[in-house]
């Protein structure tokens, strides 16, 4: 199982919305194929790993290990538990159940009115782990949400600006770049506030690192993005989430692909933004605005991962970090900074 996470990995950043599967098929003690789900739309780790096997006859001998519990539906491919039970594999092992709920227990009840002896929940938390945002995403039906900030050693995320004075403030080290653009490269979206998008002025891209651009969020309470945002002029997506304004607004430049949501009189526009995400199939969101965006995720208790940079330096005065009641999971050290991770439990 721990070969099928491995492979699984192999798919990051190119299976979502699908999740990332790995397979590995074992006979006499010997793995005689395995494969990966590659990408969205190609087909199964499954199927790969079947594929990979030089000799057939041997499937009526062997057992198959997958991380996730076999398809039972057909989408862009046919159900892989069906291929399972027309290659009489007599065994299958499962690392978790699929939580799609047209999948979500189907496929192994399938494999099992087959005649096939079914073992399920090996290395389930890692299992689970690898596939959090999958699960999430179908589970408590919203993306999975990553929080993250650079902060100074005395608790400071920002200066303290004066009239105009705008662009980025940089804490972290050069080197921790690579890493939050690998995070952004994973996640499906990318939300900062109104503020953050005027003092800052992020393209909120992927550019160190080899991956694609997520989809960007912007929650602003009355519309009022700055026209010249970067946002808005590159021609990748940006989302603007606000109770008013819309698209006609003189704030806002055409230039870029934008799309309008106007949230309800009262409703809070961090729960909006993670509604709207959901609605449109994306299955993690990284939370990167300024204090107040990023505590109005921690205070609503609506987050599930946390990554903290903090720098040596000190500021004494500015911005406050914002407050997260949590210990570090575990701490990384890139240059001269320390990344520190979070879970909620």
């Amino acid at each position: 199982m721990r070969r099928c996470i491995a492979l699984a990995e192999k798919g990051a950043l190119r299976t979502a919305p699908n999740p990332m599967v790995g397979s590995v098929i074992l006979h006499d003690g010997k793995i005689i194929g395995s494969g990966f789900h590659r990408a969205f739309g190609e087909a199964h780790a499954e199927v790969n790993a079947v594929a990979a096997v030089r000799d057939r006859s041997l499937l009526k001998n062997s057992t198959l290990y997958v991380n996730l519990e076999p398809c039972a539906h057909s989408g862009k491919t046919p159900p892989c538990a069906d291929m399972i039970v027309a290659c009489d594999i007599p065994r299958v092992v499962i690392g978790q159940e699929d939580p799609n709920p047209l999948t979500a227990g189907k496929g192994i009840d399938k494999l099992r009115k087959a005649g096939i002896d079914v073992t399920v929940g090996v290395l389930e938390s890692d299992c689970r782990h690898l596939n959090r945002r999958f699960n999430t995403y179908h589970s408590l039906k919203r993306p999975y949400i990553l929080l993250k900030w650079a902060q100074t050693a005395d608790g400071f995320m920002d200066i303290e600006r004066s009239a105009g004075d705008t662009g980025i403030h940089w804490i972290s080290h050069p080197a921790v770049k690579k890493k939050v653009h690998k995070r952004r490269a994973a996640e499906g979206a990318i939300l900062i506030g109104a503020a953050t998008a005027a003092n800052d002025n992020p393209s909120l891209t992927v550019r160190s690192y080899a991956g694609r651009n997520p989809h960007r969020v912007v929650i602003s309470q009355r519309g009022l993005v700055p026209a010249n945002a970067a946002l808005f002029n590159d021609g990748n997506v940006t989302e603007v989430i606000s109770r008013r304004g819309g698209p006609e607004s003189p704030l806002l430049s055409a230039d870029g692909t934008l799309i309008w949501t106007t949230a309800s009189e009262g409703a809070d526009l961090a729960l909006t933004a993670v509604e709207s995400l959901y609605k449109r199939g994306i299955l993690s969101v990284m939370v990167e605005g300024g204090r107040h965006t990023l505590q109005r995720f921690i205070d609503a208790d609506l987050w599930d991962e946390a990554m903290v940079i903090t720098a040596p330096g000190t500021a004494g005065s500015g911005l406050r970090a914002p407050a997260l009641n949590a210990a570090a999971a575990f701490t990384e050290r890139y240059a001269t900074d320390t990344v520190s991770t979070y879970f909620k439990q």
